[in-house]
């Protein structure tokens, strides 16, 4: 049996194919670079990222998008962030 492939953005752009899927998010770019930093984010800082964090994730994208999106602006963003920056790491407790 074919698999029926058919879907809707949440927007409610029809998408069935892959190379639909890929034109309706280049058309979009800005929630899935702001998921995108989020999750790298709470990577990063080992928990979720809550809505106290969002405006550095906006923060984040901005600078980002003024390198054309380049990984390494993430990165540096991520790193240069608040949360990151105040975060605690697990101290080892050597037993």
């Amino acid at each position: 049996m074919p698999l029926d492939t058919r879907g809707a953005y949440y927007d409610g752009a029809d998408v069935s194919t892959p190379s639909e899927l890929t034109d309706v998010l280049m058309k979009r770019p800005i929630p899935l670079v702001r998921n995108f930093t989020a999750n790298l984010l709470a990577y990063a800082v080992g928990r979720r990222a809550e809505y106290f964090d969002q405006p550095q994730v906006r923060a984040i994208v901005r600078e980002a998008e003024a390198t054309d999106y380049r990984m390494s602006s993430f990165i540096l963003g991520v790193v240069r962030s608040t949360p990151f920056q105040m975060s605690e790491s697990e101290v080892a407790t050597g037993q």
